[in-house]
């Protein structure tokens, strides 16, 4: 057997009492993480889920979200994570691809209707069978007609469960990454891949029993799932859980939960050293603490890395990696020589090179694609054999970045081969928003690219051509993308035009776009 909730299951042996979650005021053992956990567990096996079942979650960083992973994990189930801000349009076509046949969705906010959608989301898709409320005050009642709380389903059920015995090859976890065809496909993460990738990062991390974490990045990424939570939950550290990111509330956990490990993707460190009201909190005792500082999701600016470094006395450590790769690939680390702007080494047991169009090793200092195989590696894309296909070619995961190697074995990115935008750490695939605009009856034609932006890294712009005598404002069609797409894929600047520069065979050239 081997089941990556059994890192919940160890910790809990070890130190029941210890601390595991903190969110607010609230605080929770491991010993009570895990026996909700299996309150879970129960009540989904009552409800007829079996083993290589998937189970979709829609949850922000709260106590709940960790409580029904685990669960669904010691079930036997896949956990199938979906970002919090998709729209109901989005939400049902990830349930249906990933043939999900239980659901579980936080109610969320009025001004982020979580519930709502995921509702609306949840009576579209005939294949999945339950939905299930996740209620801030888990003894609430539900606000739909028809649907069924977490607190119903787990009241009354067992605090202990025989954990459903998983192979290191099946299943664990489905994250959804979009594509250039614009339809987001799931890698399928198994047990082993999600465990090593959770154990190596404990090591390269150096955490021990004392380390505690500050996690806002969404747990429903590979980056803040992985290299926090679950790294995190098998060394025993105690998890600070911020609901969404704000400097404000990023300091306050630091100065109140002494916090020794932050990771975050570029803007949030730069949104740190950019905040006003710093000094109104103890910036010494958070950087007496603070030990190590962690980013991904994008290149972090030298500047940003010197500034948060002088201020906070950390030392700021760049790895890269992918959905597809659990996500940790490449890392720099704490004893060995660091080199600002680089992703660092390949992590043990993982291979990464540099090749040209035709699969060919390049030397170091050359630029071309960045390959990845070993352990961490996804079993391949969910139902979609010909993509799977497409990205081993020749036995190596392909990433559809540019990079380069050093002559001391140290990997950069260099660009995206892609289209594809990356604003404030989150991957925007154009082709996506350009499906989603043209089904607008005012639009005949979209192109959709990144624009430099300081804060955001890259900013989404539309070129827009409207249909013969059609008439729309920018801002009416900026409130109908608000309206139809999640809050980080609409774009913030539209550009109407009467023609868009193309080929000889109608390829509209980005290039161009781009240059103008």
């Amino acid at each position: 057997m081997f089941n990556l909730s059994t890192i919940l299951e160890s910790s809990t042996i070890n130190h029941p009492d210890k601390t595991a979650i903190v969110f607010g005021e609230k605080k929770f053992s491991y010993g009570q993480l895990n026996a909700v956990a299996n309150q879970v567990a129960n009540g989904l096996q009552q409800a007829g889920i079996k083993k290589g079942d998937k189970v979709a979650l829609t949850c922000p960083n709260l106590p709940y979200f960790p409580f029904v992973y685990y669960g669904i994990l010691k079930a036997g189930a896949t956990v199938v994570p979906l970002n919090v801000l998709f729209k109901r349009r989005e939400v049902a076509y990830h349930l249906e691809d990933s043939d999900a046949k239980a659901y579980f969705c936080f109610q969320g906010t009025a001004e982020l209707p979580m519930g709502e959608e995921g509702w609306e989301a949840f009576k579209r898709v005939d294949s999945c069978e339950n939905f299930w409320m996740i209620m801030a005050d888990p003894t609430a009642p539900a606000p739909i007609d028809g649907t069924q709380t977490l607190g119903q389903l787990i009241g009354g059920q067992p605090t202990t469960f025989d954990t459903v015995q998983t192979e290191p090859e099946d299943g664990a976890v489905i994250l959804y990454t979009s594509g250039t065809t614009g339809h987001p496909k799931g890698a399928q993460l198994t047990h082993f891949n999600m465990y090593m990738n959770a154990d190596i990062t404990r090591k390269l991390f150096s955490m021990a029993m004392d380390d505690t974490h500050l996690i806002t990045l969404p747990l429903f990424h590979s980056f803040g799932q992985t290299t926090q939570m679950n790294a995190g939950i098998l060394a025993g550290n105690k998890l600070v859980l911020l609901a969404r990111f704000s400097p404000e509330a990023v300091l306050a956990g630091m100065q109140n939960e002494n916090v020794t490990i932050f990771c975050g993707v570029p803007t949030m460190y730069w949104a740190l050293i950019n905040f006003p009201g710093a000094d109104k909190f103890d910036l010494k005792k958070i950087a007496d603490t603070l030990r190590l500082g962690v980013s991904g999701g994008a290149s972090l600016p030298l500047e940003v890395m010197r500034q948060v470094e002088e201020k906070f006395k950390i030392k700021i450590l760049e790895g890269y990696g992918l959905s597809e790769t659990s996500p940790v690939a490449t890392f720099n680390r704490l004893d060995r020589e660091r080199k600002p702007g680089s992703i660092g080494l390949p992590i043990w047991g993982v291979e990464v090179k540099v090749v040209d169009e035709k699969d060919q090793e390049l030397p170091p200092g050359e630029s071309g694609e960045i390959v990845i195989r070993g352990h961490n590696i996804m079993k391949g894309y969910y139902k979609k054999p010909v993509a799977t296909e497409e990205a081993f070619r020749n036995g190596w995961f392909h990433s559809g970045d540019v990079g380069k190697m050093d002559e001391d074995g140290y990997f950069y990115i260099v660009d995206r081969i892609k289209d594809m935008i990356l604003r404030g750490g989150y991957n925007v695939y154009p082709r996506e928003i350009e499906e989603v605009l043209m089904t607008h009856p005012a639009v005949s034609m979209a192109a959709v690219i990144g624009v430099p932006h300081d804060k955001m890294g890259e900013e989404i712009k539309a070129c827009i051509v409207l249909n013969a005598d059609a008439k729309i404002s920018e801002d009416k069609l900026l409130a109908w993308c608000k309206k139809e797409m999640a809050d980080y894929k609409y774009p913030r600047i539209i550009e109407f035009m009467e023609t868009l520069p193309m080929t000889a065979t109608g390829k509209i050239l980005k290039k161009e776009l781009r240059a103008q």
